[in-house]
């Protein structure tokens, strides 16, 4: 009998976790999901992610596929579903699992991720872990011609993690802006792919350029030398959410 390849869409408050990765001396959701498909499926399963979140950030729509030798379960779908979540701890829910075809990949086959960064301007008890407490508003006009400038370029050195040993620093992003929301303002970002800690060295430079110690122009100077260390400084992981995954056949 063929395995059967499915998708598992999930989303997960990060702020308990050492990011999705499976670790050898640290907790990842990556971790808990797979000991409790093993457990309902009574098979042991290994998931692949739709990429790696860091440790502390969150997900609303999270991806990951696996393989069963015997997929007659899934007749009962909605129960196993259910039976999945009452194994997992209250930060992880499985919002449903899809049958995919057998060469399907969670990672590879994205076309389009999306994250979303958040920042809050008054001490707010419910937004602690969930939102960065930053004290003077920045110039949401100034970063936002600063974003647009990113459109004009792929690679992307300057905001990546060093020794990553990715193939390429290569990313093709579709849209970045700042949006007002009174008390609070939200960076959404959205690109084929992402660099380890892309989003929050944008969000850390961008901040640059919305408090005037850099003009936004300097993005130029800053993307062009490919150097880490031009960047702005990496915001904290509290504030920052994977929003959306997209794949041609869901």
């Amino acid at each position: 009998m063929a395995n059967q390849r499915f998708f598992i869409e999930l989303a997960y408050d990060g702020t308990n976790y050492h990011g999705w990765q499976l670790q050898p001396n640290a907790v990842g959701v990556q971790e808990v999901l797979n000991k409790a498909l093993s457990t309902v499926l009574r098979q042991e399963i290994e998931t692949t992610g739709c990429g790696r979140t860091d440790t502390g950030v969150h997900a609303s729509e999270f991806f990951a596929h696996f393989e069963v030798i015997d997929s007659s379960w899934f007749i009962d779908h909605g129960n196993i579903v259910r039976s999945i979540n009452s194994l997992l701890p209250y930060d992880i829910a499985v919002k449903r699992i899809i049958p995919v075809h057998h060469d399907a990949h969670a990672r590879f086959d994205a076309t389009l991720r999306s994250y979303e960064y958040h920042i809050h301007f008054n001490k707010d008890p419910f937004k602690h872990n969930y939102s960065w407490l930053v004290r003077n508003r920045p110039d949401l006009g100034l970063m936002n011609q600063a974003a647009k400038l990113m459109m004009d370029y792929t690679d992307f050195s300057c905001f990546s993690k060093s020794n990553t040993q990715t193939f390429t620093n290569n990313c093709k992003i579709a849209n970045a802006e700042w949006i007002d929301l009174g008390n609070s303002i939200v960076f959404k970002i959205s690109a084929d792919r992402f660099l380890r800690n892309m989003v929050r060295a944008i969000v850390g430079t961008l901040l640059m350029v919305g408090n005037k110690e850099i003009v936004p122009e300097a993005m130029h100077d800053i993307i062009e030398s490919k150097k880490r260390g031009n960047a702005g400084t990496s915001v904290p992981a509290c504030g920052l959410y994977l929003t959306e995954v997209r794949y041609a056949f869901l």
